[in-house]
């Protein structure tokens, strides 16, 4: 059985206007998402910025409420679950934000932050907490003095490490990663994903990893989605998707990849047009719209759910994009 499981998950945010900023129009920043995540596997979703990504997470681990489709953990709906049931389920699905430095309590010192989660879910004495704020802190790769810091205090790579820290206090079964490194320098970001490997090895975690970036993510997932405007557009088993790119979007994503050669030249697809507003999307093919495809009225036309074209990799059957 699957930990996670989301079906046709839409999180729409209504566009106010007028004199008594009445919804005018919806934003579709998630429109009809499916996929599954098993026990201790790592799910990569990646696409460019405004695809719906983050919001995705969010609405995953309930920090939204979904507008439409469903979500099972562990077998259980929570898509309309209330506070009450949710509350003990945050045990168990937690997220590393991408930014530590605006998720992280500047007036609270370190040992308050990693003792909160089990203030609010009212686990062990005093004693025990301060006792597992230390035990944290060593699996994370920080020093017991850091308790008494405050986020301030510490460097980026730092700061990620102790929001790390917080999120695997309660031994969750999934962490939500929302571009963990994406802030970080390039020589501390291999440190801070060598840590989430060993943690998941030990710890059995389920990863949903988010990042622009497809060389970590080739690196992190076992297999790979691809997100545009707020729709899968690919999803498959990370080789297979780097080696045989079905979509045309993946295709220039992975592209885009640099390459660490200066004297390698390679022709580039560039990209054209602007992504569409997911205010008004187009009918059919939002890429193929983009690309000004001569098929892509065909697509509008055409079923657009994912199929499985080969053991586990799952395309969008667009005429104008595979």
């Amino acid at each position: 059985m699957s930990l996670l499981t989301v079906q046709n998950l839409q999180q729409h945010f209504p566009v106010r206007g007028g004199v008594i900023r009445h919804a005018v129009a919806s934003c579709k920043a998630v429109d009809g998402v499916s996929f599954s995540l098993g026990e201790g596997e790592t799910l990569g979703l990646v696409g460019e910025s405004g695809c719906g990504k983050t919001t995705l997470g969010k609405a995953i681990v309930r920090l939204l409420k979904p507008t439409g489709g469903r979500i099972d953990f562990e077998g259980h709906d929570i898509t309309h679950a209330s506070m009450g049931t949710i509350r003990p389920l945050r045990r168990h699905m937690q997220m590393i934000f991408q930014d530590p430095a605006e998720s992280l309590n500047p007036r609270h010192t370190v040992r308050d932050i990693l003792e909160e989660p089990y203030i609010v879910q009212k686990i062990g004495s005093k004693d025990e907490r301060r006792k597992w704020v230390l035990e944290l802190l060593d699996k994370v790769g920080l020093s017991s003095a850091s308790a008494d810091r405050f986020p301030f205090e510490f460097s980026g790579g730092q700061r990620q490490r102790i929001g790390i820290a917080r999120a695997i206090a309660l031994k969750p079964k999934l962490i939500v990663c929302d571009e963990p490194v994406s802030a970080l320098d390039v020589s501390v970001q291999s440190q801070v994903l060598n840590l989430l490997l060993d943690l998941q090895r030990d710890m059995g975690l389920s990863y949903l990893f988010i990042a622009h970036g497809l060389s970590v993510v080739k690196h992190m997932s076992d297999r790979v989605a691809v997100m545009y405007l707020g729709k899968i557009v690919e999803l498959a088993p990370a080789e297979e998707l780097y080696h045989n790119p079905r979509h045309a979007y993946t295709k220039a994503l992975l592209d885009a990849i640099p390459v660490p050669d200066p004297a390698k030249r390679r022709r580039r697809q560039l990209l054209q047009g602007d992504v569409p507003s997911p205010i008004n999307p187009p009918a059919g093919c939002a890429f193929g719209h983009r690309m000004k495809h001569p098929k892509w009225e065909e697509s509008t036309r055409t079923d657009l759910t994912l199929k499985e074209i080969a053991p586990g990799h799952f395309v969008q059957p667009c005429p104008c994009c595979t």
